[in-house]
């Protein structure tokens, strides 16, 4: 599985990748994508993992580092956009994209890892439990601007 982390000539890929995980949203304005892409990519502490077949970019995550003044000084990391492209789906590239993810963290002397998920469905979040997750421990709340 190709597994690598994603670059500045990437960003027409992720898009179209994330099609695939928020299929109502309109496509973000080109000029804004680009400067949100190149500010996350000079931020050492965020990076994107793309999982390629041959050429094409079929999934994805993000994991941000946050400095933290708890737990001896150890940062804490939280996960996001997790997608596969739907045809890829069921072979494994989500699990080896949360690898690369949690070894970003471990690597960074991360005490925990922390990944939200809107689906409900008990194969999603048995996939998350696979990859190493817990739904045990804490509880997720959400708030969003009105």
């Amino acid at each position: 599985m190709g597994v690598r982390e994603l670059h500045e000539s990437d960003l027409e890929a992720l898009l179209g990748l994330y099609a695939h995980l928020h299929e109502n949203d309109p496509p973000p304005d080109r000029a804004n994508a680009e400067a949100v892409w190149r500010e996350a990519l000079q931020n050492p502490r965020i990076r994107y993992f793309g999982g390629y077949e041959g050429d094409l970019l079929v999934s994805s995550c993000t994991i941000v580092l946050v400095p933290n003044l708890t737990r001896g000084c150890r940062p804490y990391a939280l996960i996001e956009n997790v997608v596969t492209r739907a045809s890829s789906r069921g072979k494994g590239w989500g699990t080896r994209l949360l690898q690369e993810a949690l070894g970003f963290a471990w690597a960074n002397n991360c005490y925990k890892v922390m990944l939200l998920t809107g689906r409900k469905d008990a194969a999603t979040l048995r996939f998350y439990e696979g990859a190493g997750f817990s739904r045990e421990g804490k509880t997720g709340f959400v708030a969003r601007r009105s």
